[in-house]
């Protein structure tokens, strides 16, 4: 599958921000059985990011954040047919299933080198101030699920365009979640990387306590795009 992936988190106004849409690709092995229900496994890997200055309220722009992270995902997926593929060439399908991701949220700082945020903690991490705090994990689980249409072009050959959303277990993947803690403390423990980055607005710094994110709900991430298969039973039977 080639097309875009994105992410809805605490640095889009949107739940679809087309402006932070960017490519992807997928690769699947799918078993398909010829009857409503078909199990496929894959791997897919994109870059999927965010700026608070492609946003349009003053607080976010203000606020000046962004990150970019390369996701890695591999899954095991149920896809269900709503039509008998043996019947009709054409039809709806929606699926659902679990996986497992990688990310590593970095950015660009003051001088334009890249830096990697996690191991910043920058919001108190790891720190004994902030003791309900804990370090992020880089690999988590995730629930994909969605929907598709499938056309038949011949016996062997389809094409389909899918949308999948992945459900997520942390609110980390742009390393912005809860509140501002005292940049003071932060430069002390993890050095002034970590406050530079902690908090990128203007000066003076006043926020300490306040939301730096919303802990609410967490990030999200999805695919979109065109898939091209073909019947690789048919294939081998040839040779």
């Amino acid at each position: 599958m080639g097309g875009v992936a994105g992410y809805s988190g605490d640095l889009t106004e949107r739940r679809i921000s087309i402006k932070e849409l960017r490519p992807a690709v997928n690769l699947n092995f799918k078993y398909y059985s010829g009857n409503l229900i078909n199990i496929r496994a894959g791997v897919a890997y994109a870059r999927v990011g965010a700026d608070d200055k492609n946003n349009i309220k003053d607080y976010f722009k203000r606020r000046n954040l962004n990150f970019k992270s390369d996701i890695l995902e591999f899954n095991l997926i149920a896809e269900i047919n709503l039509f008998d593929p043996e019947v009709y060439v054409s039809y709806p399908y929606f699926f659902a299933g679990a996986g497992v991701f990688h990310f590593n949220p970095f950015t660009y700082d003051k001088d334009n080198r890249k830096t990697y945020l996690q191991p910043l903690g920058t919001e108190g991490q790891g720190l004994q101030e902030y003791t309900g705090r804990k370090k992020y994990e880089l690999t988590q689980f995730c629930l994909p699920a969605g929907l598709g249409w499938i056309w038949r072009l011949n016996e062997d050959w389809y094409i389909s365009y899918e949308l999948g959303f992945r459900i997520l277990f942390t609110d980390y993947l742009d390393d912005v979640s809860k509140t501002y803690v005292n940049l003071d403390v932060l430069s002390a423990t993890k050095g002034p990387k970590s406050a530079e980055l902690a908090y990128r607005g203007p000066s003076p710094f006043r926020l300490e306590g306040i939301g730096r994110g919303n802990s609410s709900i967490n990030d999200i991430y999805f695919f979109s795009g065109v898939k091209l298969a073909v019947k690789l039973r048919e294939i081998w039977k040839e040779y």
